[in-house]
């Protein structure tokens, strides 16, 4: 999943440093609950506390089995939540039903008022939120802010779109004939989002779900369950202000199961799941089964193809940004740099420096541009990664190592000399590893793009504009999103997002995708007297 920040961001990548303090001193008591400790009572600003309740309908539950998030900067357990069990769920979903009587009465930009007072709540929360997206998540503050901008963002953008959505009236062939678009609202959205946008991606569905006229029911990642219970407990506020039904914006924290249900449920109008390619085909065949609908945001390996007349001061800081950002954890990361052979020397070389000079450290501290990976398995795919790459015939330039500190820390790796068809370049590995690929001419180059499953996001530098256009035609890049020289991460919310192929073709968040929100009807009403039938036909 996965976008935000700007160049000048990525620029920081390329620039400085040294090493930041480890995280976790020797005075850390282990057994401690960080929600406890003076230096994070920040937490308690959003709400929560040592045991925080899992489900929210309308009212605060939770009935299951106690989960303990972690912090992935140290593995210090952060607090306890406990999520939804399936009566909770079913409890959930018939009030989530019962408040969308009420929530689909309410007009459109009346909606879309709500939807600016909750995008104005994460204001006034912006830095506390982003601040805990940063402990429990593991990614760089200012990222942590980022995501939470998103969804303001995207909240400012439903605002607008409240007022606009609809279909067109269309000419009748008939006389006396009126034939119009008329679109209404799904119901129920079920949400399940991924632990390495914890706020972001909700947001996209939220924001528009809402102005659409759905109510919403939320199962975040089971590894960032405090994230899920803070938003709530913003949007929940906004809703209380306005006497409507908290059930509107319902959260069940949980795991499989939830997840299992949601997608089986008929009574979800639309299911939006972001996650892995292998997980979101079971869900896409559950949903199927039931001839529901789905809106899939899954992987992506993602290309970025470098030409011989590319500005090297641009290609170099957005590789960066691209390959290390998020420690190598967005939908979006560059995973293969595709080097016109005239410059991938000179390329590796100066983008091995760059990497050598990032600074890693605490997501927390301002000065910091690379944090942990998110759980401890993660570090396991990452070196199992780097072995395959050796034994496929790969060359590691630098990196390759777990980082001799607290949490799931590992070095940011650049790997050369590997077919670009060898087994693990096609397998995306959510680490930051940057498989480097050297090709001689670009129709070899945009065939290397498209061969691989995913079709998420691709990028070229160049200044040829033939070339520009042809990598936008029809036989340029296969992916959902196709730019030119920027990195494959960084999308904005203005634009849909999502990929081709085995990434899902969902869209979210701008442009037209507020459709997979809404379904369509086609009215033709006659206000004449007379029965005229279309294509001329005669029925005496």
């Amino acid at each position: 999943v996965t976008r935000t920040y700007s160049l000048q961001v990525a620029r920081l990548f390329a620039v400085r440093i040294k090493l930041s303090p480890s995280v976790g001193a020797a005075a850390v008591n282990m057994s401690t609950l960080l929600v406890n400790r003076p230096q994070y009572s920040w937490l308690r600003e959003l709400g929560l506390s040592e045991d925080n309740d899992g489900v929210y309908n309308g009212s605060w539950g939770g009935q299951g089995q106690v989960v303990t998030s972690y912090c992935p900067a140290n593995n210090e357990p952060i607090a306890r939540v406990r999520p939804a069990t399936m009566a909770e769920y079913e409890e959930t979903v018939q009030k989530a039903q019962e408040a969308w009587k009420v929530w689909a009465d309410v007009p459109a930009p009346k909606r879309g008022e709500v939807v600016r007072q909750i995008g104005d709540a994460l204001r006034g929360k912006i830095k506390a939120l982003g601040s805990l997206v940063s402990l429990e998540m593991g990614k760089i503050y200012v990222e942590g802010v980022g995501e939470v901008q998103e969804y303001v963002d995207v909240c400012d953008y439903a605002v607008g779109l409240s007022r606009m959505i609809g279909g067109p009236i269309l000419p009748s062939e008939r006389p006396g004939h009126a034939l119009i678009e008329q679109w209404n609202p799904v119901g129920l959205v079920g949400v399940i989002t991924a632990f390495n946008f914890p706020v972001a991606v909700y947001g996209w569905n939220n924001a528009i779900a809402l102005i659409c006229g759905n109510v919403c029911l939320w199962k975040g990642a089971p590894t960032t369950p405090l994230t899920s219970v803070a938003v709530t407990r913003i949007v929940a506020e906004v809703l209380e202000r306005n006497h409507l039904p908290g059930a509107i914006c319902s959260m069940t924290c949980g795991g499989a199961d939830i997840g299992t249900a949601m997608a089986k449920d008929e009574r979800v109008g639309l299911l939006s799941f972001t996650g892995s390619t292998q997980v979101g085909k079971q869900v896409a065949m559950m949903v199927q089964e039931r001839f529901g609908r789905q809106l899939l945001e899954l992987g992506g390996n993602n290309a970025i193809i470098v030409f011989e007349d590319a500005d090297l001061n641009l290609v170099v800081p957005s590789a960066v940004f691209a390959s290390v950002g998020t420690a190598g954890q967005r939908c979006t990361t560059t995973r293969r740099l595709m080097l016109h052979e005239s410059v991938h020397d000179d390329v590796v070389e100066r983008i091995a420096k760059a990497y050598k000079q990032i600074r890693i450290g605490d997501p927390w501290d301002r000065n910091t541009l690379y944090g942990p990976l998110h759980t401890k398995q993660a570090v396991q795919q990452y070196l199992a990664a780097i072995e395959q790459a050796k034994q496929q015939g790969g060359t590691l330039v630098c990196g390759g190592k777990i980082m001799d500190r607290p949490g799931n820390y590992v070095e940011p790796t650049i790997i050369t000399g590997l077919p670009h068809d060898a087994p693990i370049v096609h397998t995306e590995t959510f680490v930051p590893i940057l498989y480097v690929l050297k090709f001689k001419t670009e129709d070899e180059a945009f065939a290397w793009n498209n061969e691989v499953k995913q079709g998420l996001s691709s990028s070229i530098f160049t200044k040829d504009m033939g070339r520009v256009f042809r990598w936008l035609g029809p036989k340029g890049s296969d992916c959902g999103i196709v730019n030119v020289n920027i990195p494959t991460s960084g999308a904005e919310i203005g634009g849909a997002f999502g990929g081709e192929k085995h990434t899902g073709g969902g869209r979210e968040s701008g442009s037209d995708s507020w459709k997979q929100y809404m379904r369509r009807s086609t009215c033709t009403i006659n206000y004449s007297k007379d029965l005229p039938l279309a294509q001329g036909i005669k029925f005496e």
